[in-house]
């Protein structure tokens, strides 16, 4: 090689590591981590950050360039929950995503300077995670479970599904703040329907098998299942006592429709970690959560399982059918 073109490949070289530098800087890699409510083999949560990922990738973070994640799961249970928060929160990351209302309510009383984008959460206002939906003002913002005004459409769906219905047992767990606004949004459209309402408590196994054993006494019965955990770790209990006792019955999850529920209306929760990945973006690249309003749902899906509607004995019309987003044949 001559000497000029030597010199010359030299100073090239050190003109590009300014720019190697910068490069570098902008890729400089970020923490984020994930404390998920449910089971690590649950398919739900699974296809939930699955979502998650695929969202941030189109958002041009990946894995082991720009990204790094540390992933705990719950399984829905405070005291597992309550370890796995402390542990995430001692590893300092720069952002928090807390997937589910047990999840956020481990995490809280950790930190008030880690930012936290939560989903899937019921009541963020009065749970405390945050002043307001518009201003949350904290550390956290994120997406909330459920409008308590869609509670009413549970009634009529149901209704509509097994018109002979006159009385239903709504499931649901006292000491979920959620749960008194639910119940009583039910209450009013069931009075307006002409349908009685019975409350059912679901917090343990026990209970959720002797408040169904003892609804199933009555005639023209129904059953509404409200959104907790508890409705997600029973689910199967649930929808096999419902079974059992040929109890219709309309659910809060959509995969409780596809484990054999006969009917489930509610928001795509999978598609909320989607949108949780556009606030986890916006934090890391410099916004406060206190500044991003908490958003509830705007998309609902119904899910109708002709297989378990045929077991019951219920005609589905075809006005319900052509409402449904999916029909389970």
């Amino acid at each position: 090689m001559r000497r000029r073109d030597f010199i010359g490949a030299i100073g090239g070289t050190l003109a590009a590591r300014p720019l190697v530098a910068q490069a570098q800087q902008r890729e400089r890699m970020r923490r984020i981590a994930i404390l998920m409510n449910r089971g690590a083999n649950d398919a739900e949560g699974q296809a939930r950050l699955a979502t998650f990922k695929q969202a941030m990738e189109q958002l041009g973070w990946s894995e082991g360039r720009n990204m790094q994640i540390d992933i705990r799961w719950g399984e829905d249970d405070i005291a597992t929950e309550r370890k796995y928060a402390a542990e995430l929160v001692a590893l300092n990351p720069d952002l928090i995503l807390a997937g589910g209302t047990v999840s956020m309510t481990a995490l809280q009383p950790l930190t008030r300077t880690l930012p936290i984008v939560f989903a899937v959460v019921a009541d963020p206002v009065g749970a405390g995670f945050v002043k307001s939906l518009a201003k949350p003002g904290g550390n956290a913002t994120g997406f909330s479970l459920y409008e308590y005004g869609l509670s009413g459409k549970w009634v009529e769906f149901l209704k509509q599904i097994a018109p002979n219905v006159t009385r239903v047992g709504v499931l649901r767990d006292v000491t979920n703040p959620a749960g008194l606004a639910y119940f009583g949004a039910i209450r009013v459209t069931a009075q307006s329907l002409g349908v009685e309402v019975s409350p059912v408590p679901m917090q343990t196994a026990d209970e959720i098998e002797s408040g169904i054993a003892e609804l199933s006494h009555a005639t023209n019965v129904g059953l509404i299942v409200t959104p907790n955990s508890a409705a997600s770790i029973h689910r199967a209990l649930i929808i096999g006592l419902a079974a059992r006792y040929k109890l219709p019955a309309i659910y809060p999850f959509n995969y409780m429709a596809s484990a054999g529920g006969l009917i489930s209306y509610g928001p795509d929760f999978v598609e909320q970690f989607r949108s949780a990945a556009g606030y986890v973006d916006r934090v890391l690249r410099g916004e406060k959560p206190a500044d991003l309003p908490v958003q509830q749902p705007t998309k609902y899906r119904m899910v109708v399982n002709l297989k378990t509607a045929k077991a019951l004995g219920l005609n589905i019309s075809q006005a319900m059918i052509a409402l449904a987003d999916e029909v389970i044949e």
